[in-house]
This record gives C-alpha cells, sequence and structure tokens, in this order.
C-alpha cells in the first residue's frame, strides 16, 4: 500500500541487523538456559518461566513503540532501543546470579520492543508490494541467522566465560547495529495520522488482514520458542553435550534462514499464495514438534529442527508481506506493533505451555500439545482466507493476490 520505490540492500542491511541483535539475544541466551539446566537445578515450570521473560517484556511494550514510530519516526526508535539492550545487556554481565539474568533479560525484551517492531515497519515503508516479500524474506532470514549463530556462539561464549560473556556480546552488537543505523538508514517520513477512536482500534485489529497474519506469526513464534528452548535440553537429555545440543537449534536456524528469501520472492512473483504459505508452513512446524513429542533420539531432534525451520522460512516472510500490504503507511508502525504483540503472546506462551504440561506429566506430552495448538492455528487461518476470497467473490471482484488460493 506504498510506492515507495525498493532500496539496495545496504540501505536495509542495518535493518536486518537489528533483527539479528533480537533474535541472538532472545534465543541465544534461551537456548543456553535449555543446555545448562541441569547444572542450574531448575524444574521444567521454572525454566519455561525464565524462557517466557524476554518475550513477557515484549508484549508490554510492543504496541506502544510502535505507535510511536508512527508519531516520531522509526529510526529514533529503532537507535534508541538498541542503546537499551546493550544498556541492560551490560547488566546481566556485571550483576551476578539469577538477579542479573532477569533484570538483563527482562530488560533486552523490553528494548526489543522498540526496535523491532520498527525495524519492521522500516522494511515495509522502504519497499513496494512488488518486492516486500523479498525484502521481508531478507529481514527473517538475518533473523534466523541470529537463531543460528545465537545458540552456537552462545555455547562458545558461555563454555569460555560463562553467561557474563554471552551478555556482554549482545552489549557490544547493540552498540555497533545502532550506530549503523544512525549512518545508514534513510530517514522515513512521518505521514499524517487521522484521529483513531476505539471503535476505529476495534475495527483495526478485527480485519482479516491483521488478524490472520497475525495468528500466524502467533503460532510459528510460539512453536518456535518451543523448539529452540526445548530441543537442546532433549538432546543433553539424550546422551549430547552442550555444543552438539544446541547444534540442533543451529539447523533449524539455518533452515529457516535458507528458505525465507526464496520463499518471499516466489510470494511477490505470485508463486506462492498467502494460503499455501502460512498454512502449509504451520502444518510442518506442527509434524516437526509431533515428531519431537513422540521420540527425543538426537536423530529425530534434528528431524525435527529441520521441518520447523523450514515451516517458519515459508510462513513467516509472507504473513509479514500480507500485513504490510494490508496496512495504510500512516499506521505501519502501530499495526506492526500490535501484531508483534500477538506474536510474543505466542512466542511466550508456548514455553509456558510446553512447560506446565511436561511439569505435570512428560515433556512429551507438553510438545504434543504445543504441535496440535499450531496445527489447530493452521485450520483457523485456512477458513479465514476461504472467507475471506469468497467474500471478494461475492462482491464481485477477483482475490487479491494476497489472499488467492
Amino acid at each position: 500500500m506504498t510506492s515507495t520505490p525498493p532500496l539496495a540492500t545496504p540501505r536495509l542491511a542495518p535493518l536486518y541487523l537489528a533483527g539479528f541483535t533480537t533474535a541472538f539475544g532472545a534465543h541465544g541466551i534461551a537456548a543456553a538456559l535449555g543446555a545448562e539446566t541441569e547444572d542450574i537445578g531448575w524444574t521444567l515450570l521454572a525454566f519455561g518461566l525464565t524462557l517466557a521473560l524476554y518475550d513477557l517484556a515484549e508484549v508490554l511494550l510492543k504496541p506502544l513503540f510502535g505507535a510511536l514510530s508512527d508519531r516520531i519516526g522509526v529510526r529514533p526508535v529503532i537507535i534508541g532501543g538498541l542503546l537499551a539492550f546493550s544498556a541492560f545487556s551490560v547488566v546481566g554481565a556485571v550483576v551476578p546470579g539469577m538477579l542479573g539474568l532477569v533484570i538483563g533479560r527482562f530488560g533486552q525484551g523490553a528494548a526489543a520492543s522498540a526496535f523491532s517492531p520498527s525495524s519492521s515497519a522500516a522494511v515495509a515503508r522502504l519497499t513496494d508490494d512488488a518486492t516486500r516479500g523479498k525484502y521481508f524474506g531478507r529481514y527473517g532470514s538475518w533473523k534466523s541467522l541470529g537463531y543460528a549463530l545465537g545458540p552456537l556462539l552462545g555455547a562458545v561464549l558461555v563454555v569460555w566465560g560463562g553467561m557474563p560473556a554471552l551478555f556482554w556480546a549482545l552489549a557490544v552488537l547493540g552498540v555497533g547495529a545502532a550506530a549503523w543505523v544512525a549512518l545508514a538508514v534513510p530517514a522515513v517520513p512521518v505521514l499524517p495520522r487521522k484521529r483513531v477512536t476505539l471503535v476505529d482500534l476495534g475495527r483495526e485489529l478485527a480485519a482479516p488482514g491483521f488478524l490472520i497474519p497475525t495468528l500466524v506469526l502467533a503460532a510459528t513464534t510460539g512453536a518456535l520458542a518451543v523448539a529452540v528452548g526445548f530441543l537442546p535440553l532433549l538432546g543433553r537429555q539424550a546422551g549430547l553435550d552442550t555444543v552438539g545440543s544446541m547444534a540442533i537449534v543451529t539447523v533449524l536456524a539455518i533452515a529457516s534462514s535458507v528458505a525465507q528469501p526464496f520463499v518471499g520472492a516466489a510470494h511477490d512473483r505470485g508463486r506462492i499464495s498467502v494460503r499455501l504459505g502460512t498454512v502449509g508452513g504451520l502444518l510442518l512446524i506442527a509434524a516437526g514438534i509431533a515428531l519431537a513429542a513422540v521420540t527425543q533420539v538426537p536423530v529425530a531432534l534434528v528431524a525435527t529442527a529441520l521441518l520447523v525451520g523450514v515451516g517458519v522460512g515459508v510462513a513467516t516472510p509472507i504473513a509479514f508481506s500480507h500485513l504490510a500490504a494490508s496496512t495504510p503507511p500512516e499506521r505501519m508502525g502501530r499495526t506492526m506493533g500490535s501484531a508483534e504483540l500477538g506474536r510474543e503472546l505466542g512466542d511466550a506462551g508456548g514455553p509456558l505451555v510446553a512447560g506446565a504440561v511436561a511439569t505435570a506429566s512428560v515433556p512429551g506430552l507438553g510438545l504434543g500439545v504445543v504441535a496440535a495448538l499450531t496445527a489447530g492455528a493452521g485450520a483457523l487461518a485456512l477458513l479465514g482466507l476461504r472467507r475471506r476470497a469468497d467474500a471478494e467473490i461475492s462482491d464481485g471482484a477477483e482475490p487479491s493476490r494476497s489472499g488467492e488460493a
């Protein structure tokens, strides 16, 4: 819904690094916690709660920072969020014990709630309808690289210098990303916005163009958070060492990183519809989580990582592209922030559900519940997209490219 011509990749590259930073922070520490759980002595429920801290902070603040980026511009919100991320990483590095871990992780999540939706809004504003899927695919690919390198480098850093070393690395990364954004990302003009009532806001949030991609993103990130946190834990229980158990998450992230740019570009060319990409991606994720629920041998865990990674790589860029195409540019930040709220509810809720059910029974049952919920979200998305296509046809219009079967 914006005619801004696509920019060269180097001008968007700092936004990719911002996405990499939040993924590195969230999932590098999460995987390290999963691999070290036996040494820390947590219960599965406490483990799930700690995994969710980062995302709970984002749930509280993402819509507010998204709306702020519409008011003052995306670049200052991105830069401020990255600097705050670095500051809380320093807290996690220098404050000893559980207190530093909790404050650092929650603060990182609060800071990410500023620069993550604003970066998504900037990608949407700085691209056009013909290329948005490709650039969201690249943005998602760099996030997936954060998922990949976070667990792998996190393992090396934790073995070398403990959790403080990982926090210090994140502090340096945040400062570097903030400087690059300040130097290279072009200013995105603040557009006039009409006054919005609560009724208007409710209508926006209930629109299929918002609800369907947000549902997909919530289900995708919820299952992804479970996989990133629990696969290293299951790997340790299956006899793998710290680096080997965290490498399983790296397989997942590499699969997602490779898939996303190709899927986004194919969506731009009309080769993959929203219905096929989002529903198919969720079903792949559900199948992968279900496999881990049934058997936890190392080969099955690697297969789970591949299925979940490809599913995330298919569903995510298409859902983001569909969301951006359905949103007027003057409220892109608010919409991305609200969508990220739904996404983070899934990201926080997934580990909580899996941890709670696993504590009351066995880990396999917790994973099975998450797999069933993910498949159910796919069925709801399929139903919603069919109804939207039917409504467009009944109005005498051809189904849009983003909603076609």
